[in-house]
């Protein structure tokens, strides 16, 4: 999680001082001089605010109050050069994280940013895997609920399928002149009966996964797999197919994680413009795990749908079962990982996979990444 600092203070070089300091330390910063721009600022962009007590156009403790109102998940940290115990009692009542007096120490003030960080960082953790658990339970029962409908489903369709079957027979022993007229609706019925089956083998393979036969394999070479098959759609599509791939190894089922890798790419490429980009990115983790990234240059999923878009039977495609994403999140969570999707750099949608990772010695992954610099011919 890259964490976003908020900087309200009107003093220039103080701002540049800080600001300089932080990006170092890898955060993201935007600054603010006065209150109705840290507001407008912090309605969609902020982590932690740094705030002045003193500001132009208001008082630093009544906009720490309404900053934490509008982001309750964020904190504030006060700085002032006029400290008292009413001020200081001020800050605890608006929920300031810290409260720090001008010129306090940079390593003071840095711990003070520090600890915010590790806190934001944990309650981002713990609502992600609140959300990962929801997900999980109705999955669950959605999928219990499926296995039952399309037995139900499957036995009227066969019994479809079979007068259909009759009626073509009947339909050729008639005279030449009177098959066309009748022929064409009997082709139509049998392309959407088809279809239904379809859509439900989709449902019984959402309520009953395959067992994953498991072994070791390199996900980069996987995911080339997908790139190398989908190359010339893109290009027909007048779509950029970037990737950029990292020698990586999963125990997993080869098989099962191209489905999904190949779900993700063919939904990105849908969502992309002609002129677009398409990214695909393998890498690890510093949490040994291992990561695929699938960014597009399209519509990014608006924040009201990124709950809903794994939930079973949730589509925005006008032909879409709904049943693409749920099904790729049901292999990714048998494999012991987890599937989210945020803001791409693209400016579209981000799908993140991350897996465990296998770990193999260096001299290994030295050789397994040797070896992909010369298989991939097209870096980003």
């Amino acid at each position: 999680m890259n964490v976003r600092i908020l900087l309200v203070e009107d003093n220039p070089s103080l701002v540049n001082n800080l600001k300089g300091i932080l990006h170092e330390l890898g955060y993201s910063v935007r600054c603010a001089d006065t209150c109705l721009e840290a507001l407008k600022i912090s309605k969609e962009w902020m982590d932690i605010a740094l705030v002045d007590l003193m500001l132009p156009d208001g008082d630093g403790t009544a906009l720490a109050r309404e900053l934490k109102q509008q982001n309750p998940h964020a904190e504030i940290i006060l700085l002032t050069g006029f400290a008292s115990i009413e001020s200081a009692a001020q800050a605890v009542r608006a929920g300031a994280w810290a409260y720090l007096v001008k010129p306090c120490a940079t390593q003071e003030l840095l711990s003070a940013v520090e600890t915010a960080s590790r806190h934001v960082r944990a309650q981002e953790e713990k609502r992600q895997l609140a959300k990962r658990a929801q997900t999980a339970e109705k999955l669950a029962a959605v999928g219990t609920l499926t296995a039952g409908l399309s037995h139900e489903i499957r036995n009227p369709l066969n019994g479809a399928a079979l007068q259909l079957a009759v009626l073509e027979r009947r339909i050729q022993k008639l005279p030449k002149g009177k098959r066309a007229a009748l022929h064409e609706p009997l082709l139509l019925v049998k392309d959407e009966i088809r279809r239904l089956e379809r859509i439900l083998d989709g449902f019984m393979q959402f309520a009953r996964p395959n067992n994953l036969e498991k072994q070791p394999l390199r996900l980069d070479k996987v995911v080339g797999r997908v790139i190398a098959l989908l190359q010339p759609e893109a290009q027909k599509r007048n779509i950029a197919l970037e990737f950029s791939c990292v020698a990586i190894s999963v125990l997993g089922d080869e098989d099962q994680l191209y489905q999904v890798f190949m779900n993700l790419t063919l939904n990105a490429l849908d969502a992309t413009p002609q002129g677009g980009t398409v990214r695909l990115l393998t890498m690890p983790s510093e949490e040994n795990l291992a990561i695929v990234s699938i960014d597009d240059s399209g519509a990014s999923v608006p924040p009201n749908e990124e709950d809903r878009i794994f939930e079973p039977f949730f589509t925005t495609k006008a032909q879409g079962s709904g049943l693409g994403l749920p099904i790729s999140h049901a292999i990714v969570t048998q494999h012991g990982g987890h599937i989210q999707v945020r803001a791409s750099s693209l400016g579209g949608a981000c799908f993140f996979v991350s897996l465990p990772k296998l770990q193999l010695d260096n001299s290994k992954l030295q050789l397994e990444n040797s070896k992909l610099q010369l298989e991939h011919s097209k870096p980003l």
